[in-house]
C-alpha cells in the first residue's frame, strides 16, 4: 500500500501520512468489512484518502482574510452545531459525523453500512437538509 500511495504522490512522507490515515480508516471500518480480499478493500480506502487528500489540497487556496475584504467573518458556534446535531434522528447524526465530523467517504460509509453508494447518497443529502433546517431554528 505505501509502494502505491508512493508512486501517485513521489513524496515518502506524505505516503506515510496518507497510509497512516488509511490504516486509521480501515481500522474504523472493520466492522462493516465483509471477508472480500483484504489488499483490494485496503487498496480501495488508501485510493480514497488519496482522493480525499487532493481535494482537500485543492481546496486549500491562500485567501486573505475576512477583515481584509471588508466581509464581516463568518461564525459558527459549535454548541449550536451540536445541539442541532443532537435534534436529529439517530441515522442523520450517524451519516453525518461519519462523513464530515470523521471524513469517510460516501464509497467507504457504504462499504461500513452495506448500503449502496447511492443509497447512502440520498441519505446524506437528506441528512443534509435536515440539518439545515434543524440549524436555522437553533440560532
Amino acid at each position: 500500500m505505501c509502494g502505491f500511495l508512493l508512486r501517485r504522490t513521489r513524496d515518502p512522507h506524505l505516503a506515510e501520512d496518507l497510509a497512516q490515515e488509511t490504516f486509521v480508516k480501515a481500522t474504523r471500518a472493520l466492522l462493516g468489512w465483509r471477508g472480500e480480499n483484504a489488499a483490494a478493500w485496503l487498496l480501495t480506502i488508501a485510493r480514497n484518502v488519496l482522493i480525499d487528500h487532493v481535494r482537500r489540497s485543492r481546496r486549500e487556496l491562500a485567501l486573505p482574510d475576512a477583515d481584509e475584504l471588508g466581509v464581516p467573518a463568518l461564525h459558527v458556534d459549535a454548541v449550536d452545531v451540536r445541539d442541532a446535531l443532537d435534534r436529529l434522528p439517530e441515522r442523520h447524526r450517524r451519516l453525518l459525523t461519519l462523513v464530515y465530523l470523521e471524513g469517510f467517504s460516501l464509497v467507504e460509509v457504504a462499504v461500513m453500512t452495506g448500503t449502496k453508494h447511492a443509497t447512502i447518497k440520498t441519505a446524506v443529502w437528506r441528512a443534509r437538509s435536515a440539518f439545515a433546517e434543524t440549524y436555522g431554528g437553533v440560532r
